[in-house]
C-alpha cells in the first residue's frame, strides 16, 4: 500500500510526457507488474493529481505492449476516482480536421491478445460497456474546450487497432464507410479496465492527421491532410509531430481547467459499474 494518494488521474499520450511543473515522482507496485513509468503526484487547483505517461517517458512501450492493467491498478492504488485519457488519433471523416479534438462516446475493439480484464475468475464478472465513457466528464471536456476556442466534436466512435502498424488503405476506407470518427491504438482496454475498477474515464482524441483510407468529395486544402483519388496521403511522421506539439499545449490547458472544475461528488453510473456485474 503506497502512502501517496491522488483524486484525479491523467494518462499522457504520444509526445505528452508531463503535466505539472511541481510534482513528486513515486513508484507504485501492483499485482499486475510495474506501470509504464513512475507516477508524478502534484496539486492542481487544490486537487491532488496523478500523471502517468502510458507509453513511458521515453516512449518505450508501443501500443500493443503497454501494461494497461498495471497502469489502471496503479491509479486505483493511489485512490484515483477519475481519469482523463487524451491520445493522438487519425481522423476517419473529412469534417474532423487535424487540430480538432473529439470527445469519444463509443469504441470498436479491433485489437487482439491484450490483457483486457481484471476478472479472470473464479467469480465471473461481466461489466457493462454500453456506455464506456463517463458522461459527466465528457460534457465538461466539451464545454471547457469550446470556451478555450478549440473545435470540439461532442461524441464519436473510435476504432482501436492493434498496432504498431498503421491501417492499410482498405482497412481505413472500411472504417470510414462504417461512419466511425477516429482510429487509434490505445483506447482499448484502457477505458474498460478503468470501468472495471469503478473509475470514471474520459477520452480526448487529438486529431493529428487524416487516415490513409479517407476519400473526400473534393480535395482538401494543403495542410489539412491533402487527399488524392485513392485516399489521404500516408501518415507523415514530421507532419504529425508538428500538429502533435501544437495540440499538446492546448490539451494541457484543457486538462488543467478540467481538473479544477470536476465535481467533487460522483453521481454517474461509473461509480457503481460492478453493482450488477458479478455472477454468483
Amino acid at each position: 500500500m503506497t502512502k501517496h494518494s491522488a483524486e484525479i488521474g491523467v494518462f499522457g499520450g504520444s509526445g505528452f510526457y508531463s503535466l505539472m511543473d511541481s510534482f513528486e515522482e513515486v513508484k507504485v507496485e501492483t499485482p499486475y507488474g510495474a506501470p509504464s513509468d513512475m507516477v508524478a503526484i502534484g496539486t492542481v487547483g487544490g486537487r491532488k493529481v496523478a500523471f502517468l505517461p502510458r507509453h513511458g517517458k521515453h516512449h518505450q512501450y508501443p501500443p500493443h505492449a503497454i501494461p494497461y492493467r498495471a497502469n489502471i491498478a496503479a491509479m486505483k492504488e493511489l485512490g484515483v476516482t477519475r481519469i482523463i485519457g487524451p491520445n493522438c488519433v487519425g481522423s476517419l471523416q473529412a469534417n474532423i480536421k487535424p487540430g480538432d479534438f473529439v470527445v469519444c462516446d463509443q469504441f470498436i475493439d479491433r485489437t487482439s491478445g491484450r490483457k483486457d480484464t481484471f476478472y479472470d475468475g473464479p467469480v465471473a464478472v461481466h461489466v457493462s460497456s454500453a456506455e464506456p465513457y463517463c458522461a459527466t466528464l465528457r460534457n465538461l471536456a466539451v464545454q471547457i474546450g469550446r470556451e478555450q476556442g478549440i473545435t470540439m466534436h461532442d461524441g464519436g466512435t473510435t476504432v482501436v487497432i492493434q498496432g504498431p502498424r498503421f491501417s492499410t488503405r482498405a482497412e481505413s476506407s472500411w472504417f470510414t464507410k462504417m461512419g466511425w470518427a477516429t482510429v487509434n491504438m490505445t483506447q482499448y482496454p484502457e477505458c474498460i479496465l478503468a470501468l472495471e475498477q469503478e473509475i470514471c474515464y474520459v477520452n480526448i482524441a487529438l486529431i493529428t492527421d487524416y487516415d490513409v483510407g479517407l476519400v473526400a468529395p473534393n480535395p482538401l486544402p494543403e495542410g489539412e491532410g491533402r487527399v488524392r483519388g485513392s485516399g489521404a496521403e500516408p501518415v507523415n511522421t514530421s507532419e504529425v509531430i508538428k500538429v502533435l506539439h501544437s495540440n499538446n499545449e492546448r490539451v494541457k490547458n484543457l486538462i488543467l481547467e478540467m481538473i479544477k472544475r470536476i465535481p467533487t461528488t460522483r453521481n454517474c453510473p461509473c461509480a457503481h459499474a460492478l453493482q450488477f456485474a458479478r455472477m454468483g
